[in-house]
């Protein structure tokens, strides 16, 4: 019997891996989409591949439909095609003897047949691998909230090792922390928040470096949070004066509020405090009175309700249904030149979003995200926020199977939006490239493609419209949305 590892080895020979596996949708190859086990059709030829077309460049345009009406047809067997075709290349020159022996066994057999002799299941898994990983040892960073959930659950749940990869997922203190070591290359990537790849790649905060989100870690589960001394405040228009905390300058967090108390009249930047504190410290500043409220991400807004100093406003949904919040991020330069390892760490992020989307496996990941190298809170505390059953403080205990979702698809219209808000807001001037630097960033592409291949359906557009209190937002029209409001720093 050949072990599992030679038969790898004597695909990778015979395929002449490594290679990237998009390299095998060349035009040069496109007949390897040929069935192989079609008597009819040829495999080795000087012209066209089955004498059907007047040239190879035509042969190639219809083979290149066919794969197109095809699509639903899953990975393995196309990869399995692939690999079979190049096997039958090697067993059989000649077009002849290749049809000759179909024609005796079957195409059905003759696959049978040829599995005793060559390990097209393992060439399979070789091919659909795409190439060796170049880096298996990773350090990725991550803020010790639920927003980084996904990225966080794929250590303890096995998503990274299922991917070849063994990750090291490190709790660090802070969002400036967690760029300045991304960017000092001690993360090969990290848990972001939305706007720092924008930002970092556009030079706001930092030096300019090309950044890229290719997923979004989770869309909602953020709220307002206030003091419960000012449990009878309910009305924005009473909030002159008071201090808030969000989690750093470049986030949506930031955004959000401003967004919602310039909609009540008040100007973020005259009529209160904003200033940035990170995550973990916002409970304890809250109760020693430093700030007034926080819009933050969770476990902070349900833990400050569990230490009874705060209670929940609401929730960031109310504000905008579906926003995005955090990212999986990592600088342009480990995307190119890792490509490999880059595909297999996405990959598993997205498959661990996807199983964290599923309602029926909230409970499970709650008490594996819970311990103190982790998240660090009470397993009902996670419960509450990602069943979506919770006490608000108020002696109310609310439903909301919405609270926080996971969708790692990254609208670039999510960028237009965020861009138009920095923008609105003083932190960048000028003209604005929204659709080149939201192309570059958020990398829709690259998730449609590994979406489809963990099961997930995919978006076919890479932008939508959406609304935020009242207001829907057109990412072609960037500049008419920000001369829109009254309230603004943008001169």
């Amino acid at each position: 019997m050949v072990s599992r590892q030679k038969s790898k080895d004597l695909a990778r020979r015979l395929l002449c891996l490594p290679v990237a596996a998009d390299d095998y949708f060349g035009s040069d190859l496109m007949s390897t989409f040929d069935n192989p086990f079609d008597a009819k059709s040829r495999l080795n030829h000087s012209g066209c591949a089955c004498g059907q077309h007047s040239s190879q460049a035509e042969h190639d345009h219809v083979a290149q439909l066919q794969i197109q009406a095809a699509s639903g047809e899953s990975d393995e067997k196309r990869y399995e095609h692939i690999v079979a075709s190049a096997v039958m290349r090697q067993i059989f020159p000649q077009d002849a003897g290749r049809r000759a022996f179909l024609k005796s066994l079957g195409a059905s057999t003759a696959l049978a047949a040829l599995s005793q002799f060559f390990p097209i299941k393992a060439a399979t898994e070789v091919f659909a691998q795409g190439g060796p990983i170049e880096k298996k040892s990773l350090k990725v960073g991550f803020i010790p909230i639920t927003c980084a959930t996904p990225i966080i659950m794929a250590k303890p749940m096995g998503f990274y090792e299922k991917h070849g990869l063994d990750v090291e997922v490190i709790k660090t203190a802070g969002w400036a922390v967690i760029r300045d070591k991304t960017i000092n290359k001690e993360y090969d990537a990290a848990h972001m928040l939305s706007p720092m790849p924008i930002a970092i790649s556009m030079g706001v905060g930092s030096n300019p470096i090309p950044y890229t989100a290719p997923a979004i870690e989770n869309i909602n589960g953020q709220a307002i949070t206030l003091s419960i001394k000012h449990k009878d405040k309910r009305d924005p228009k009473d909030w002159k004066g008071f201090k808030f905390a969000v989690p750093f300058d470049y986030s949506m967090h930031n955004y959000l509020l401003r967004y919602y108390l310039a909609e009540h009249g008040l100007d973020p930047d005259q009529d209160v405090q904003i200033r940035a504190v990170p995550p973990p410290e916002m409970v304890a500043n809250l109760r020693a009175d430093n700030i007034d409220g926080f819009l933050g991400p969770d476990p902070m807004n349900q833990r400050a309700v569990f230490d009874g100093v705060g209670f929940i406003h609401m929730l960031s949904k109310e504000i905008w249904d579906g926003h995005p919040c955090c990212a999986f991020a990592a600088s342009k330069e480990f995307v190119t030149t890792t490509p490999n390892t880059y595909a297999a760490l996405l990959k598993a992020i997205i498959e661990a979003t996807a199983y964290a989307h599923k309602p029926e496996n909230r409970k499970q990941i709650a008490e594996a995200i819970a311990p103190a190298n982790y998240i660090n809170q009470p397993v009902t505390v996670l419960e509450q926020i990602l069943t979506g059953t919770y006490a608000d403080g108020l002696g109310n205990v609310k439903t909301d199977a919405n609270r926080v979702d996971f969708d790692p698809f990254p609208w670039q219209s999510f960028a237009v939006w965020i861009m138009t808000q920095m923008k609105r807001w003083g932190q960048i001037k000028g003209d604005v490239d929204y659709k080149g630097i939201s192309e570059q960033v958020f990398l829709a592409t690259d998730t449609t493609k590994l979406m489809a291949e963990a099961g997930m359906t995919a978006p076919k557009a890479t932008s939508k419209t959406f609304v935020v209190m009242g207001k829907t937002f057109d990412a072609g029209k960037p500049e008419e949305y920000i001369a829109s409001f009254k309230i603004k720093k943008a001169s």
